[in-house]
């Protein structure tokens, strides 16, 4: 399903960083009368998301856009590492390298657009959602076949778990707890 060299860039990534405008969201901006920006998730991104972190894969989000209902959907997943407002990734990520005593080796990034193009130049392993910016989709690792908003983070869920060899064992737990539920309701 995925290239050998994809598997093994992926391997080593123990920490991802993600954009949310046009990777977690179709990038669309819609407001409501009271002039609150609103967002649309995907379930399926934010299962992606559940799964790394039960690989101890560290998930962090930089956007520089702010809003509380961002900050409230990545509460909901449980993602420690949230920052938004960021006027310059890089730094952020670096300083989260850094504090943590990860190197770029370490690191995984996602992004779509223009602000997120040093960190894909310094990580180890990158990616961008098929409606990524042309200068982005020029530059990574590799492209989902999937939209922002649409698949594209789980797709690089799916991927990084696969590369570790994590993919397997929580689907096998994700069955028997669906086969454990059935049996029950017999």
């Amino acid at each position: 399903m995925y290239k050998t060299e994809l598997l093994l860039l992926a391997q080593q990534v123990k920490v991802v960083f993600f954009d949310i405008d046009g990777v977690f969201t179709d990038g669309r901006l819609i407001y409501s009368e009271t002039h609150e920006s609103l967002k649309q998730f995907n379930v399926l991104d934010g299962q992606g998301i559940k799964w790394l972190e039960q690989a101890d894969i560290i998930p962090v989000v930089i956007s520089g856009r702010t809003g509380k209902h961002v900050e409230k959907r990545l509460n909901d997943l449980g993602v420690r590492y949230i920052n938004l407002g960021v006027n310059k990734k890089i730094d952020i990520a670096q300083k989260f390298l850094s504090d943590n005593e990860f190197t770029w080796s370490d690191a995984a990034v996602m992004g779509d657009d223009w602000p997120d193009l040093e960190m894909i130049m310094n990580c180890r392993f990158s990616c961008a959602p098929a409606n990524a910016h042309h200068e982005v989709i020029s530059r990574v690792s590799y492209v989902s076949p999937k939209r922002g908003g649409d698949g594209a983070v789980r797709d690089l869920c799916d991927l990084i778990l696969v590369a570790k060899g994590k993919y397997n064992a929580l689907l096998e737990d994700a069955l028997g707890t669906v086969v454990k539920a059935l049996n029950l309701k017999r």
